[in-house]
């Protein structure tokens, strides 16, 4: 089979697809992307890089710079499309991330190739990510409502174009609209086991800036792409005081990005890192809270095998890789009762569920872990236990291909 693969930083989500296909033998893989390639890919994928030719105008209406940026990517993307297409190239599926626009067009250079889409998430003004936190988010007024509706042309497009669709998480199939749904399947990327595992535990971890880890100490992790309250900050800020009070020997390692934010809103000064520290300057013990930045994944792994309960908060928005793999490696977790986290977390059998904006709840739950070894590893287990059943990439993946075949052959229903 031939395949088209499109993601901007590609290979993303397909990585464990493509070597599936590679071991098979016989198949022709090509992958489309902007960003260099950053990692070592089996010999059989051909990868090629678009390069956009212009940037966005400083006179477009603010409601629509998102969509003309996904117009520009769209029309790079198609360019160097229709390269392949003269040296030869036609594919039997197209697999693409339509997130940032890359795939708008492909359906005008290939239209009777059948597009699998990778669908994250459809936004709402209500209900969902954007109305959660109420400290945080200003009120949503009809122009806030307006520009969401713009920045949803391009999912709707992509819909509206694609034969099929591929969601991580029911929770994230829900944020579509309903007439969308049955044209929509539900399989995670999956997760390596056999890398995110209790087995083997490091004996100690000094990381770039000196900090040192060691088998046996009381470590809490929280990690976020940023540190920011869309994957709830402010919380776990708020709570390290009462953390520290209960437990005083806890070491408290966040690991993340502090500038910017990657969902949301930008604080209005410096970092929200530095904006929560103010408010419980004077009421913790620094010295035991480590901020890492963003680590690279050996070292992010070896950190989570030497945890004692790892922290994972969320809005209602697209879950993150990281909850998956800390419950591969059998760590218990403390999570928000938010409706992404209870897809895979049940309060008292695989992890601890609090309220997302309670401080006090959170910092109370960790500490019963931490006490509790017994129902730390019990809870440790059943997590293990969830990943082993329903997300390990040898499970996810032959769906994954299944599907692929199916749409590559036109015989899903309605197609």
């Amino acid at each position: 089979m031939r395949v088209l693969f499109v993601h901007q930083g590609f290979p993303g989500q397909y990585r464990h697809i493509l070597r599936a296909l590679a071991s098979q033998g016989g198949n022709q893989l090509v992958g489309m992307g902007i960003n260099p390639l950053n990692e070592k890919l089996p010999s059989q994928v051909t990868y090629v890089r678009y390069q956009l030719n212009r940037g966005s105008s400083q006179q477009v209406h603010p409601w629509a710079v998102e969509t003309e940026s996904k117009v520009i990517r769209g029309e790079a993307c198609a360019h160097a499309a229709c390269r392949l297409q003269k040296e030869g190239f036609i594919p039997d599926l197209i697999c693409a991330h339509p997130g940032w626009g890359e795939a708008l067009y492909l359906k005008d250079i290939w239209p009777k190739i059948p597009l699998l889409s990778y669908q994250e998430f459809f936004y709402h003004a209500k209900g969902f990510d954007l109305d959660f936190d109420n400290e945080i988010q200003k009120s949503t007024e009809w122009p806030d409502c307006a520009k969401l509706r713009m920045k949803n042309a391009n999912p709707l497009l992509m819909l509206n174009s694609s034969d099929w669709n591929i969601c991580p998480t029911y929770f994230q199939r829900s944020t579509f609209p309903s007439e969308f749904h049955n044209k929509i399947s539900v399989i995670h990327d999956g997760i390596d086991i056999n890398i995110a595992n209790p087995d083997n535990p490091p004996q100690s971890l000094i990381l770039s800036d000196q900090s040192k880890f060691f088998l046996g100490e009381k470590i809490i992790t929280f990690v976020n792409r940023r540190i920011e309250p869309y994957r709830g900050c402010h919380t776990f800020i708020r709570s390290i005081p009462l953390i520290q009070k209960i437990s005083p020997d806890i070491k408290i390692v966040i690991v993340g990005g502090f500038e910017g934010a990657s969902y949301g809103s930008m604080p209005a000064v410096g970092t929200w890192k530095d904006q929560f520290l103010r408010e419980i300057e004077g009421q913790y013990d620094p010295s035991c809270v480590y901020f890492t930045g963003n680590l690279d994944y050996s070292s992010f792994i070896k950190l989570l095998k030497l945890s004692s309960c790892h922290v994972y908060l969320t809005y209602p928005f697209v879950l993150s890789w990281s909850l998956l793999e800390a419950m591969s490696i059998a760590l218990p977790i403390v999570g928000s009762s938010t409706a992404p986290v209870q897809e895979v977390i049940r309060d008292g059998y695989n992890g601890l569920l609090v309220d997302f904006f309670s401080p006090n709840e959170l910092a109370e739950a960790i500490s019963d872990l931490v006490k509790n070894r017994d129902l730390a590893n019990k809870l440790g287990q059943a997590a293990r236990q969830t990943i082993l059943e329903r997300y390990t990439i040898q499970r996810c993946v032959p769906l994954h291909l299944n599907l692929m075949q199916l749409v590559a052959n036109r015989v899903l229903p309605g197609m």
